[in-house]
């Protein structure tokens, strides 16, 4: 397959070419370093036409259903006219680096939707729940004209919050008739939410559903608000009858209004653009390190000393702080 320009590669992702948007998310995962030059040139050419997407994350633990909910929602809006693309991050294997689950055969409708785009990316041991330029993503699949970006983590955890920096709206889908500990909820990760998704909330489970909702509101109580003037609401939903679906849609809408009319929404925006810089400025500091022979020569000597000898930690942290001021 030929290699395509930054200026090929702009004019696909444009057109909404989901093969080019493919080659270039494809293109920016690749640690190839004949690669890294013309990625950098596709994100630069594409920014001008990202951000204009609702952004939204969804977390939960494993067996919550997320995405049965995320392919059952995003055709009741590709029914309502948007173009809705899905960043599907998966679990990797240990060996190989793929991702496990392999979230297109649990989309069939969706994937197959022609206003609808599903990424399945590897995790590749990146914290957060999501993988390492998903953020990328989300730029390129805003300039093939997506304006619904869904971003499903990997899970809930103490590390799966580093997706609320790269989305406008964060939310919970939570089940009925499991405990905390069973579905290792933290308050941190409650706290982050701008609204929770009791989820199966149909059937026999209903009732139990009723009774979530209800502690889950009580225990938010508590909670400082997510956003000021927003009271982090709990809903109620089912992916087999479809219900609580438009509530969300409705809730989202009220969500943009409210955000936008007090400048919360662009001031996120950039709070998350300041984030990733200094991401980007440690990752590039990592990177050119890694590069420089004496200092990673250095580093693998340190660890064997301290595999030997572990009481010398400190003493080795001083040594790479001198290193590194004589640089």
């Amino acid at each position: 397959m030929s290699r395509l320009s930054a200026e090929q590669y702009l004019d696909g992702i444009r057109k909404g070419n989901k093969i080019i948007l493919a080659r270039a998310i494809t293109l920016i995962e690749s640690t190839l370093p004949s690669d890294q030059d013309l990625a950098a040139r596709v994100l630069e050419s594409v920014y001008p036409y990202s951000g204009k997407s609702m952004r939204l994350g969804i977390t939960g633990v494993p067996g919550v259903g997320k995405s049965t909910f995320i392919e059952a929602f995003g055709m009741l809006l590709i029914g309502q006219g948007h173009k809705v693309a899905v960043l599907s991050i998966d679990p990797s294997s240990v060996i190989g680096k793929g991702s496990i689950l392999g979230d297109k055969t649990r989309m069939d409708r969706l994937s197959k939707a022609a206003m609808a785009y599903v990424r399945p990316s590897p995790s590749a041991g990146h914290l957060g729940g999501t993988s390492q330029h998903t953020r990328e993503v989300i730029l390129l699949c805003e300039a093939a004209g997506f304006d619904f970006v869904i971003v499903e983590t990997v899970g809930v955890g103490q590390s799966e919050t580093v997706v609320d920096q790269m989305v406008d709206f964060f939310l919970l889908l939570m089940l009925a008739g499991a405990g905390d500990e069973l579905q290792g909820i933290k308050r941190g990760i409650m706290e982050l939410a701008h609204a929770i998704v009791i989820n199966k909330a149909d059937g026999d489970n209903k009732s139990a559903s009723l009774r979530a909702k209800s502690e889950y509101e009580t225990a938010l109580h508590w909670l400082p608000p997510r956003q000021q003037g927003w009271h982090t609401p709990v809903l109620l939903a089912s992916s087999i009858e479809g219900s609580g679906l438009q509530e969300l849609i409705d809730l989202l809408s009220q969500f943009v209004q409210n955000s936008r009319s007090q400048g919360f929404f662009e001031q996120r925006r950039r709070e998350q653009e300041h984030f990733w810089f200094q991401q980007l400025v440690e990752l590039e500091l990592r990177l050119w390190l890694a590069g420089k022979k004496e200092i990673s020569d250095w580093l693998k000597s340190a660890q064997q000393q301290l595999i030997q000898e572990p009481s010398i930690f400190y003493a080795i942290r001083q040594e790479l702080r001198n290193k590194l001021a004589s640089l």
